[in-house]
Formats: C-alpha cells, structure tokens, sequence
C-alpha cells in the first residue's frame, strides 16, 4: 500500500524544533472550506498574544483563484474567524481557527454554508435543538488502496469488521487514537469510535451539540482527522462509496432532537417532524451531500443498511429506514430521531439546516424559504 513521502520523515528531528520555546507569539490556523464545498484548506497567521476569544482574531484572506472559488482577476476572499479550537499538533497557546468565507463584496462565498445556517438557528434557539452526527470514513493509501487490504484482491467478506479488534479484524486503529485524543485536546465535542462494517472503514460521533456548533465541531473533527492521517502518510475519505460491490458505503447519520423532544411525551413531537419529513424528502436528498443527491445515489440503494434514495421511510430500530426512531425512544416516548440519509461527504451546516427548516419551522416545497432581515 501506498504511503506518502512525507510521513517517512523523521518526526524525532522534527520534535527538536518543535520543542523551541515560541516567546509571547501564537500560531494560529485558520481553515476553512474550498470551492468544492468538501475540501479543507489552512494557512497560519502570528498573533502577538494568545487570543481568548473569536473577537481577539483578526479577519483575513486568501486567494480564492487557487480554491475554486474565485477568478484570477478579482482573486482576493475573506477569513472571517467562527470558531476557536486548542491546536493539538502545535499545542498550546496555538490555536485552530475555523472561518467563514465571504466574497470580494463581503457576500458568503457559496460554499460558505455556515451564513443562512446560523440565521436559521437563532430563529429557533428557545427550541434547544440538539444535534448528534456519526461521521462514517474510509482510511486509504495515497493509491486510492483502501488501507490494510490485499494489493490484488479483496479481504474477506464483512462480518466480523464491525467494531472489531485484532489484526485481522481491525485496520488503521493508530489512526483513529490519535483522532480521538487529538479531537479531546482541541475542544471538540467527539463523544464516540468504533470499526465499521467494511473493513478499513471507522466512524467516531460527535455531539451532541446545540444549534450552529454542530457544523462547527464537525467540520473541525474532519480537519483534524486529515491532519493525522498526513502525519501517517494515509488518506481520509468521505467518499459516500469508496467501493463498489458488496461493501457498506459511510454516511453521517443525524441524530435530532428539541427541548420539547426530550420532555416527557416527546415522542409526539417527534412523530409530528416525521410527516413532515416525509412530504419533503428530495429536498432534503439534495441537501445532504455536496452535488445534490448524485453522491449519495451510489451509495442509498435500499441495501447494506440503507434506505432507498428515491423512497421515504421511517421505523423503530430499522437500520433500512430513512429515519430511525431508536428502541429506547419507542419505549421511553421521548428523546430524538435519526435521519440515515445524510453522505459522509455532506456540509453539516447543509444537514441541520434543512432539519430545522422542515421540522421547525415548518415549511414545504423543494426550496428554501428566504427569511429577509
């Protein structure tokens, strides 16, 4: 399998350097999404302090004619700072710098999808909606091999993958450590792992969280993980269907609730955000991956665990449904539901956006509503 050249590098030269003392000054790293509206990029700025909150970062910018989301001649876009995270890699007092991206005329750049989700949020932030995402992935070597598999062939059929342990069993758990405690060190709210049902393939969750910091702590998570997997020399993709043929594809299940939800009798609010999922479902397919429901197409065929893109379903336990109401909820009458739908490769802020939407805000059709200031 393919490795790439840089993870060869002697990382114990490289530790003597970062070991030197860095004085007053701050690394911070500012990243945020491309034109692709899947890719992550990040420069770093020197602070002359440590900033304690959003308001201590300075804005930014960046030429936006080399990420897909300007032309040469007007290139110059903006970093708006979002969210702040610890910065696992160089550790403290250095920081990871989650921004926005506006354009030249100070309009969101259109990946920027965090703009109109936040707006969204606020309008309903006495209803606590609370936010759990399963961020499904496949580890890969820079050939596109996924990791750990035979170089001219296939590894045994799934079955004993999932949430697996032993060398045969479980492939790239280095990985998904360093993740883990990487994501604990910078803030972010992960609450979960475990080995998926094809092998080389992992999930961790995270959540669960209140409103935009949803798509803040998810987007996040999926930096960091990228980072790790550099230092590893592998790839992170979240590829709705890495491979195709008998073999799971990775989603990012949703999990949703309200304060009124989670209070006794809750279950009937949940049913009610059900039906009016269901008289809107191809606006939500088009909102839960980046190109519009084609991504997911490979991967909601009605088979491994899926629902079937074209049709809307929802149950008790049943891992086939488009909504999974969880056995506990049936039997408790209260708590939260699972949309299935949403890619591994979808904009969070897309998902929990079209989420409040319908079951909020109650609107229908196959677009959004535009809320004037």
């Amino acid at each position: 399998m393919a490795t790439s050249a840089s993870s060869s590098l002697s990382k114990t030269v490289k530790q003597q350097y970062m070991e030197l003392p860095q004085g007053d000054q701050v690394q911070a790293m500012y990243i945020w999404i491309d034109g692709t509206g899947e890719g992550l990029r990040c420069k770093t700025k020197t602070l002359d302090s440590e900033p304690k909150s959003i308001e201590d970062l300075p804005e930014w910018n960046f030429d936006g004619s080399s990420t897909y989301q300007s032309e040469g001649s007007n290139s110059d876009m903006y970093l708006i700072p979002a969210a702040m995270f610890r910065d696992p890699f160089r550790k403290d007092p250095n920081k990871l710098v989650l921004c926005e991206v506006l354009k030249y005329n100070s309009k969101p750049a259109e990946t920027n999808l965090r703009k109109t989700c936040n707006k969204v949020m606020e309008m309903v932030e006495n209803q606590v909606p609370w936010f759990g995402m399963e961020q499904e992935y496949t580890i890969l070597g820079t050939d596109g091999h996924p990791f750990g598999w035979p170089s001219n062939g296939f590894p045994g059929p799934q079955g004993p993958y999932y949430c697996g342990v032993g060398a045969d069993k479980a492939y790239g758990r280095d990985v998904v450590e360093a993740h883990y405690r990487a994501c604990l060190y910078a803030g972010v709210q992960i609450c979960g792992t475990n080995a998926e049902v094809m092998p080389a393939q992992w999930e961790f969750q995270v959540g669960p969280c209140e409103g935009i910091n949803m798509g803040d702590h998810l987007w996040a998570a999926r930096f960091i993980l990228h980072r790790v997997c550099e230092d590893f020399g592998v790839v992170a993709s979240f590829d709705p269907k890495p491979i195709t043929g008998n073999w799971n594809g990775a989603g990012c299940h949703t999990n949703f609730s309200t304060k009124e939800m989670r209070e006794d009798g809750g279950l009937t609010s949940i049913e009610e955000s059900i039906e009016k999922l269901a008289k809107r479902h191809h606006y939500h397919i088009r909102a839960y991956d980046p190109k519009g429901g084609l991504d997911n197409a490979r991967r909601l065929t009605g088979h491994h665990e899926t629902s079937n893109i074209h049709e809307f379903s929802a149950g008790v336990a049943n891992r086939g449904a488009s909504i999974r109401i969880p056995r506990s909820v049936g039997q408790d009458k209260k708590g939260y539901f699972e949309d299935r739908r949403p890619s591994a490769n979808c904009d969070p802020y897309a998902v929990t956006e079209a989420l409040i939407r319908t079951c909020l805000l109650s609107e229908v059709g196959d677009e959004p509503v535009d809320y004037k200031n």
